[in-house]
């Protein structure tokens, strides 16, 4: 394995946040002094794991990582996440493990990197319990994933994000600029991705028709329980 790769930057532990669903927050230099949090959820099913949002983890964390089972999937739900920082690690995680990269139709990806299973409503997906919910009108290719355990986990790539306060991950710089561009909101969102995508807001109303109570997005904390009712308020907030 060769190791010209980002490094890996500073995150905290894997936890379980549901049965074989998992959750680790880390961090993205966006560029020098503007550091931010993002997430990566790993889901396991038997022994195979899917990594969703990819985040290099440290030799501890990938021993920990590695414990929970065997990577076999990279899921890549959203084309704009994070502009130029988008898949940063997936290069990374696919030269260790060689697991299989999943993405929607028309994404590209850093490293060299080729889509090797598409992503698409109603096709194959990396775990059995999941369905795909895709923003067609979209200007970048986005989806979100839904779990259906536990009432519903719909897991979100830049779309759907909860950063209602500033982490411990957010250098001083970031904290003023994101709250300032209208990042630091509870369900809310991703405005830049909303700003650049341009999804017909009739999208919204379908996310409303998917079942589910939980989000676990890329950018901000796990939605519990109030997931759907708390978004139902903001894209009410939206269309007015």
């Amino acid at each position: 394995m060769q190791d010209n790769f980002p490094c890996a930057t500073p995150h905290g532990e894997i936890r379980e946040v549901f049965p074989n669903v998992f959750f680790v927050t880390g961090s993205v230099v966006m560029v020098p002094g503007m550091q931010l949090s993002r997430n990566m959820i790993i889901l396991r099913e038997g022994d195979a794991l899917t990594l969703i949002s990819p985040i290099r983890l440290d030799e501890d964390g990938l021993e920990a990582l590695e414990k929970l089972g065997r990577i076999e999937n990279i899921v890549k739900l959203g084309g704009y996440h994070l502009g130029m920082h988008n898949g940063l690690d997936d290069p990374f995680y696919m030269d260790r493990y060689r697991a299989k990269l999943w993405a929607l139709d028309g994404m590209e990806h850093k490293g060299g990197l080729q889509t090797t299973h598409v992503l698409c409503t109603g096709g194959d997906m990396p775990v059995s319990n999941a369905t795909l919910f895709v923003y067609e009108s979209s200007n970048i290719p986005e989806a979100t994933l839904l779990l259906n355990q536990n009432d519903g986990i719909l897991i979100s790539a830049d779309s759907l994000q909860n950063w209602a306060v500033v982490d411990e991950y957010f250098s001083e710089l970031a904290a003023q600029r994101m709250t300032q561009a209208g990042f630091i909101q509870p369900a809310n969102i991703g405005p830049e991705w909303f700003r650049t995508c341009q999804p017909d807001l009739e999208e919204f109303d379908k996310v409303t028709q998917l079942s589910f109570v939980h989000l676990l997005p890329s950018h901000g904390s796990p939605i519990l329980d109030t997931a759907k009712e708390d978004f139902k308020v903001t894209f009410t907030r939206l269309a007015r």
